[in-house]
């Protein structure tokens, strides 16, 4: 049953809903305890983004998250509960926060749909520490959102979670409630233009191409005299606009330039937000499947199909490129199994994207009960890929050689829901977006053979990628 505010069905909720809000709340005065009320209802189909556009504030922490090839997207906004913390048991606390939540929910409505009960959503920085005091976003950050609409397929349900005790006003809850649904009504009715915005930037270079690639040099003798086998190596591009950028926008734009990717933004509830089009999955689990992706190697898109095909079979028999990229499938398979898992490495193949293409394989395992999401996550982060091998010695240089903060940037961003389902990416080509400033990451892995010249091309391609979508 879809709810609109305008059919009979918005009275028969509305009398459920408040016998199911007052039971809550005499559970919660019993017990002497808050809980949390999470209700999924079925509404008009309207569009996530739009939603995220329309309804968030600035002082509010919100997620945006969108997988075209999956035909699903979800806008989280405002907080219930919430946890941000650094150091070294951050993914432990946060499973704990994540425990302890769902133990205090009571849930109302159709649960048994894809995204209908209550997720949490997560991001976690780089290093387990942000150097830099300034750097606008935590560690680690993970929230139980007020409002949440989501779409899969023909479906979308809006998931209004709650906080009850003793002191709330069943009625007033409800009304806020119902006066939401009719907003979100209503938008189903707008007509945007959706069309991509014209970029503001012309194609534009690192700040310092030459220390760059001094710092590829550096890492290559490293490589040769330390027991490191791949060092990941990242830039940044700080761009000024003449206006406040567009979040919308952009993420409009980057959902139609980039369909391959997932589409992800994320805000700190102080203004400032982190955005990208990753086409790296960390970990996907579905009913216990886990699927996650070796994704290194990379080459160019050709101008021709000709030239596009000669990239990728050089690509395919480069022996420097799949060198990198066996360091990741090894290293995912050993942590893998050091947590009781028997990952299955599918057949490689090529990941192509708009400009550049990758090796790509996908590897998959069945999860045990006891296993959480966070547990794989916090085994597999970071990989070759964004890191290096092995990883604990490659970060210890990539912090010698990066003069800025990696923050979010090739960091697991995703979501964990109420079965222990969950999705998360590598946040790559990504940027920060601060009002009229904007910071872009991209990097490139350096291994034995590696060529300067080369790999600063790589990057200053990644980086393309975002600047086009930027408004």
């Amino acid at each position: 049953m879809t709810v609109s505010p305008c059919t009979v069905d918005f009275f028969v909720y509305n009398k459920e809903l408040y016998n199911f809000l007052f039971a809550v709340q005499q559970k919660s005065i019993k017990s002497n305890s808050t809980q949390i009320a999470s209700i999924s209802l079925k509404i008009d189909s309207v569009d996530p983004l739009l939603v995220l556009d329309k309804l968030t504030h600035p002082n509010q922490l919100n997620f945006y998250w969108e997988n075209k090839g999956k035909n699903e997207a979800i806008a989280a906004i405002d907080t219930v509960a919430k946890i941000q913390i650094e150091g070294n048991e951050r993914f432990t606390k946060s499973e704990e926060f994540i425990k302890y939540c769902l133990s205090n929910i009571i849930n109302f409505g159709h649960t048994e749909e894809s995204f209908s009960k209550p997720i949490f959503f997560c991001s976690f920085s780089f290093f387990e520490r942000n150097s830099q005091e300034n750097y606008p976003f935590s560690a680690a950050t993970v929230f139980l959102p007020r409002w949440q609409v989501a779409v899969k397929g023909e479906r979308c349900i809006l998931v209004f979670n709650t906080i009850i005790n003793a002191d709330i006003n069943v009625k007033r809850i409800l009304h806020i409630l119902w006066r939401k649904i009719e907003i979100l009504h209503s938008l189903g009715f707008h007509s945007y233009n959706l069309d991509c915005q014209k970029p503001k930037f012309s194609k534009k270079s690192v700040a310092q191409p030459d220390k760059f690639k001094r710092s590829v040099l550096s890492a290559l003798k490293t490589i040769q005299s330390k027991d490191v086998s791949k060092i990941v190596l990242a830039d940044i591009l700080d761009v000024k606009s003449k206006t406040t950028f567009n979040l919308f926008n952009s993420l409009n734009n980057l959902r139609h330039l980039h369909p391959n990717c997932y589409i992800f933004s994320t805000s700190n509830g102080k203004g400032q937000n982190f955005i990208g089009a990753s086409p790296e999955r960390l970990i996907s689990i579905h009913k216990q499947q886990l699927i996650t992706d070796a994704l290194a190697g990379s080459a160019p898109r050709g101008k021709t199909p000709a030239e596009d095909a000669a990239n990728a079979d050089r690509l395919l028999n480069s022996e420097k490129e799949r060198h990198e990229h066996l360091l990741v499938i090894d290293f995912i398979t050993q942590r893998l199994s050091q947590l009781g898992l028997l990952p299955q490495v599918l057949p490689p193949r090529l990941r192509q994207l708009s400009n550049i293409q990758h090796l790509w394989t996908p590897i998959s395992a069945i999860v045990p009960d006891q296993v959480h999401p966070l547990k794989i996550v916090s085994q597999l982060h970071p990989t070759p890929a964004v890191a290096g091998a092995a990883p604990d010695v490659a970060c210890a240089e990539i912090r010698r050689y990066e003069s800025f903060e990696r923050g979010l940037y090739a960091a697991p961003l995703g979501w964990v829901d109420a079965d222990g389902n969950c999705e998360f990416i590598v946040g790559i080509r990504s940027a920060l977006i601060d009002g009229d400033r904007a910071r872009l990451y991209a990097g490139a892995g350096i291994v034995a053979g590696s060529d300067p010249d080369k790999e600063l091309i790589e990057v200053q391609l990644k980086l393309q990628a975002l600047l086009k979508a930027l408004v």
